[in-house]
């Protein structure tokens, strides 16, 4: 926001601390203040409230909310002291006046209500409409009928700690544009909202653009700020972004396919992102910042190393017993797998056998760095990259014990996202790595990371043997139909406390490389699989 808007909370925020117990549990404050009398010879009431009480409570604080009276409606929920906080400054900082609610019908104790008012700032007025609801309890301590305080009573996409505040745009804003020209916009590309965000954060200043009145929801950690309503527009700076329209478009609808799913597509030859998608129920983009075990997806790096320390090839023996053992803890393969003692690497790989990969990394010259020391120095990973928004850029830890043999086969303390494991691919064909990006670096100068890359040979053998995966192997199924030039790799992933695996998978289709996560989403080819190959479709 700008110099000129201030927030006044230093007061009230030392008393939620002190005396606070959070959202949604019972303030001793208020306990004390609810009660007129005191409770002195009163039967304190118990059980769920009555129809009357509910209809009761709901009224009185929709009255005193109304009025503007913050003292009095925070004084008919169970938090007083941080109910207080959000309404004041609903009318002193988010500058809302003018209230109407209109509660609907009750569902036991549960009451919807729609709110109409308006936002008034620097002589510019608009109108807010929005729904929510509340919940009547029972107080612990008075046994009073009490509004079940939340965040969202004032606002539905409130959360704890955040605030309304209405004033000058923090930064102006963007109009971001995609590589064909086409502008990116949140109801085009929904999914995109909170990159969006990110870049107008980024460089909302820098794109040229002067800033707006708007209200907005500030986040305590210091994310971008959520833009609610518009009263004034300032002028929106050009953004050029390496979005591609038509791969941002398959991207949207794929990830609709499956819930708590991510993808990203990079375009190999340069590094530039073409498309990042989410659709998940927190709004994180855990495309560009999860982290998470990507299974036998990282069998592409374990067999880059393997060949580059002179292990084995594509042709060379990676046996595939049942099980294999590692310092006392058994590995096995997935049900079904054949057993095949004079297997390839190559065919190892397509059919994504974990004991054959366990076993070879007990050969020498491999210690319990040489994962680490690939992942790194050949694909990037963990090299601090600047994409131009926020993103981790994967973690291979060197590791010793059983969680040397997990990391080989993508588990264990092994952290990747769709990001990550895109541009792993990316490296694997074509034997580069370029660090992902959403903005040209030219733009505001900063330094792309920067790794030394594959070696030919070894990029020419990952190349094959993830055609052989994608047209033979675990990942045919979700790349059947695909032409042109495509490979894959398939990965599950288990999780602790998870009755189903999370589902990865990654591939490639000329100069498009794209890799998905679905959070209890099965096996790779299972959710993952067919959301990477819509993505690569929209590659022709």
């Amino acid at each position: 926001m700008a110099k000129g808007v201030k927030v006044a909370v230093v007061s009230t925020v030392f008393a939620v601390m002190v005396g606070g117990a959070g959202y949604g549990a019972y303030n001793f404050v208020s306990a004390l203040s609810d009660d007129g009398s005191g409770g002195v010879g009163e039967t304190k009431r118990s059980g769920p409230p009555t129809a009357d009480e509910v209809e009761e409570t709901s009224k009185d604080f929709f009255a005193a909310w109304e009025k503007g009276d913050a003292a009095s409606a925070a004084a008919l929920t169970n938090n007083g002291t941080a109910a207080e906080v959000l309404l004041t400054a609903y009318g002193t900082d988010a500058h809302i006046g003018r209230v109407h609610i209109t509660p609907g019908r009750a569902t036991g104790a549960t009451v919807p209500y729609s709110v109409k008012a308006t936002v008034s700032y620097d002589g510019k007025s608009k109108p807010l409409a929005y729904t929510s609801k509340l919940t009547v309890v029972r107080g612990v301590t008075t046994g009073k009928a009490l509004v079940d305080w939340q965040p969202s009573l004032v606002y539905p996409k409130l959360q704890r700690d955040d605030r309304l505040v209405t004033g000058a745009s923090a930064n102006p804003s963007i109009e971001a544009v995609a590589r064909d020209g086409k502008v990116l916009t949140k109801e085009k590309y929904p999914s995109l909202g909170p990159v969006l965000d990110a870049l107008r954060e980024r460089y909302g200043s820098e794109a040229g653009g002067t800033p707006g009145i708007e209200l907005v929801i500030k986040h305590p950690d210091q994310s971008p700020d959520t833009s609610l309503l518009t009263l004034a527009e300032g002028r929106a700076g050009k953004l050029q972004t390496t979005i591609s329209a038509s791969a941002q478009a398959a991207a949207e609808k794929a990830v609709k396919l499956y819930g708590q799913s991510s993808v990203v597509a990079v375009k190999p030859s340069t590094g530039e992102v073409l498309a990042v998608a989410n659709n998940r129920t927190d709004g994180f983009n855990a495309a560009f910042e999860g982290t998470k075990a990507p299974g036998s997806t990282m069998k592409i790096i374990t067999a880059a190393m393997l060949i580059d320390n002179g292990v084995t090839s594509m042709n060379g023996p990676a046996p595939c017993p049942p099980d294999a053992v590692w310092q006392g803890q058994t590995f096995k393969n997935l049900t079904g797998m054949q057993p095949n003692e004079n297997a390839s690497l190559a065919n190892s790989f397509m059919r994504s056998c974990n004991t054959a990969f366990i076993k070879l990394i007990d050969e020498k010259p491999l210690t319990d760095d040489s994962l680490t020391l690939e992942a790194q120095n050949r694909f990037g990973i963990g090299e601090d990259w600047k994409t131009g928004i926020v993103s981790f850029d994967g973690k291979v830890p060197a590791v010793s014990g059983p969680d040397r043999a997990a990391s080989a086969i993508g588990q264990g303390q092994v952290q990747m996202n769709p990001l990550n494991m895109a541009s792993v691919t990316a490296t694997a064909i074509t034997g580069a790595f370029r660090q992902p990006y959403l903005v040209s670096p030219k733009l505001d100068s900063r330094e792309l990371a920067t790794a030394k890359g594959l070696p030919y040979n070894t990029a020419s053998q990952l190349k094959q043997m993830m055609r052989l995966t994608a047209t033979q192997g675990t990942a045919a199924k979700a790349m059947a139909g695909l032409g042109g030039d495509i490979g894959a790799k398939t990965g599950s992933a288990e999780v602790d406390g998870q009755q189903v695996s999370n589902s990865w998978f990654t591939g490639f289709r000329d100069d498009m490389a794209a890799a998905a996560m679905t959070e209890e989403g099965g096996h790779g080819g299972d959710a993952a699989g067919p959301i990477v190959a819509a993505v690569l479709r929209a590659a022709g």
